[in-house]
């Protein structure tokens, strides 16, 4: 699986972006997708997933803001994000999982995108 991220750029605060992360190879094996993000300094934290089945979860600071969603036809995942705050600045990068059943059980992989900059500025 290849992840590809597009979308992030320099806003004001208040302004709007939306994120995309483009998948491809396997794209039949994800289970669910995840939006994280790590400001300088900080560590990388969890921002929305969804999953296969379209359930979603969101972090609590960006609950009401973000708003994560798939089209399965293009293989995308989008992450909508409005009223933008400073804090919010950080590389934003999209993570796949995978579920592989083996003989001795279900193994997890991930996979990474190269990430893409958000900058709110005040």
């Amino acid at each position: 699986v290849q992840l590809v991220e597009s979308g992030g750029g320099l806003v004001q605060t208040g302004g709007s972006l939306r994120l995309s992360c483009a998948a491809s190879g396997s794209t039949y094996a994800i289970d669910t997708t995840t939006w994280y993000r790590q400001a300088p300094g900080a560590q990388r934290e969890l921002v929305a997933s969804i999953s296969k089945s379209g359930n979603t979860n969101y972090a609590d600071s960006v609950k009401g803001r973000f708003t994560i969603s798939r089209d399965n036809a293009e293989d995308t995942v989008y992450l909508q994000m409005n009223s933008l705050k400073p804090e919010d600045t950080a590389v934003y990068l999209c993570n796949a999982r995978v579920i592989v059943v083996t003989i001795e059980g279900p193994n997890e992989l991930l996979y990474w995108g190269q990430g893409t900059q958000v900058t709110v500025s005040s």
